[in-house]
């Protein structure tokens, strides 16, 4: 039965019964589901609310109790691993979803492998790249949490596009960019129009056909293939000077297959059709003449990418 309650308490709701071995009840939830397009916004900040609150709780205070223990009536049958520490968990899922959810704001989050195709109110989109998560609010404006997005923008002068990128700030002054964030480095490519980094203090302005990289603030500007921006949106990753293990980590969020590399000393420069990969992912050798095996070091299914 659909829980007759705000959205974001029904959404923590959806996201701790479905986390439950024995949860049956997909009709009701596929229904809340399909109610409104905001219900899978806020199911999956839910999700990774939970998520983010179960990393925080002590181990030792995870062991499994009755389901109903200090729960209030709506939560009963809640996910496993909040055992004693319901109480707490509950509060810090509450805490991330508030944080994830600020009124206005919707949050879009992919796995690794998965894109996502987002309309603005304007016409503009925004295509979300594997493993990323974006907040958008309204039609002009967006964060950029993690992870690469493809930016295509209703250019208007009077209202410009702002996106915020960890600390860096981003002023659309043109149509189609993309922007990619791992850690506080920042690489941010222009097919079209402009982009200015942090207008009244850096003033980086990033051509059609150009490319900004950028860690800790301190950005690079050099010539790009602007036909090659956004090529992850359509099946191809195309990389300059990368290390393997930056490029295990873009195959990884691409694919949605685990690809890891110790080896941040190689660098490479290429395309890669990504169907190729997922078919087979030693095709990496022929591709890029590297040494592709199967992680056996006991932390999970992968592979391992390392130089000839």
């Amino acid at each position: 039965m659909k829980p007759d309650l705000p959205i974001h308490d029904a959404a923590l709701h959806w996201a701790l019964q479905t986390g439950e071995p024995d949860f049956a009840d997909w009709d009701a939830f596929t229904a809340w589901l399909e109610a409104d397009p905001a219900h899978g916004r806020a199911y999956d900040a839910a999700q990774v609310a939970l998520d983010e609150a179960a990393a925080l709780v002590p181990a030792s205070e995870t062991e499994p109790v009755a389901a109903n223990d200090n729960a209030p009536g709506w939560l009963s049958g809640g996910r496993a691993w909040l055992g004693g520490a319901v109480a707490v968990a509950l509060v810090l899922a509450t805490t991330f979803l508030i944080g994830f959810w600020p009124q206005g704001e919707a949050l879009y989050v992919t796995a690794p492998g998965e894109t996502r195709l987002i309309a603005l109110d304007d016409g503009s989109s925004v295509t979300l790249g594997g493993g990323s998560r974006l907040a958008v609010e309204g039609a002009r404006a967006a964060r950029l949490e993690s992870g690469q997005a493809l930016f295509t923008i209703r250019h208007d002068a009077a209202d410009p596009f702002v996106l915020q990128a960890g600390a860096t700030r981003l002023v659309d002054a043109g149509t189609v960019f993309d922007v990619r964030m791992v850690g506080t480095a920042l690489d941010v490519a222009v097919a079209e129009g402009a982009v200015i980094i942090d207008p009244g203090k850096q003033d980086v302005r990033v051509d059609a056909g150009e490319r900004a990289v950028g860690t800790g603030g301190v950005f690079r500007v050099d010539r790009f293939d602007a036909a090659s921006v956004g090529e992850w949106s359509r099946g191809r990753i195309t990389f300059q000077n990368a290390t393997l293990a930056d490029i295990a980590a873009d195959l990884t969020r691409a694919t949605g297959t685990s690809f890891i590399s110790t080896d941040s000393a190689t660098r490479l420069s290429g395309s890669i059709a990504l169907d190729a990969v997922k078919a087979d992912p030693r095709a990496l050798e022929g591709l890029l003449g590297v040494r592709v095996r199967p992680r056996t070091d006991g932390e999970g299914e992968g592979w391992v990418i390392a130089a000839r």
